[in-house]
């Protein structure tokens, strides 16, 4: 039976294999902060990352931390994981998707963005690569404020064109400026054209 230390660099490897990246940088911990976010939704720091990485002086992590990155590979639990027993089938890649704005959405689409520190924007898709807000949450965005963007890129700063807000000239803004926001469709107009509501 291997060691709890064995264990938790067998863990190390496993994310780094399926993030596709080490974890050497301060940029490498607030990228894996952010995908346990949204994969989870579940905030972990960058700091606590950094020390179990040993890239800062490492203590001895908590269950729950182990818990919740064993949770990011699909395992039940940290115990789950040291017995090699609960893999779920993962819904979701954990590398970086891009969706393509133009060819992807369709008018009606809602996209929800997340970006640390807790931040979430639901945006709906007008066409003509034009975006309204509908709902926000610890962001400087306010529903009814508009942009345009080309496409999102999971882990990568999102670039809003053309901002309108109330009594403001247009101009530019950047989700996730330090560790890249995360995406997911929330609703699609072909699915709605399909539902029995």
């Amino acid at each position: 039976m291997p060691t709890t230390d064995q264990l938790i660099e067998q863990l190390k490897h496993e994310i780094e294999t399926a993030i596709g990246r080490s974890l050497k940088t301060p940029r490498d911990f607030d990228h894996l902060a952010l995908l346990v976010f949204q994969r989870r939704h579940t905030m972990i720091s960058a700091m606590t990352l950094k020390r179990l990485w040993g890239y800062l002086k490492p203590l001895t992590p908590r269950e729950s931390t182990l818990s919740l990155l064993a949770q990011f590979l699909g395992y039940r639990d940290w115990a789950a994981f040291c017995n090699r027993e609960g893999l779920e089938v993962q819904s979701t890649p954990i590398v970086s998707r891009r969706l393509d704005v133009e060819r992807e959405l369709h008018v009606g689409d809602v996209v929800r963005l997340t970006w640390l520190p807790g931040r979430v924007c639901d945006i709906r898709y007008e066409g003509n690569r034009r975006f309204t807000v509908v709902a926000s949450e610890a962001t400087r965005l306010m529903p009814g404020d508009t942009f345009e963007c080309l496409a999102i890129t999971e882990g990568e700063p999102l670039y809003l064109h053309a901002l309108r807000q109330v009594n403001v000239t247009p101009v530019g803004y950047v989700c996730g400026k330090v560790s890249g926001v995360g995406f997911e469709v929330l609703t699609s107009s072909a699915d709605d054209a399909d539902s029995p509501l």
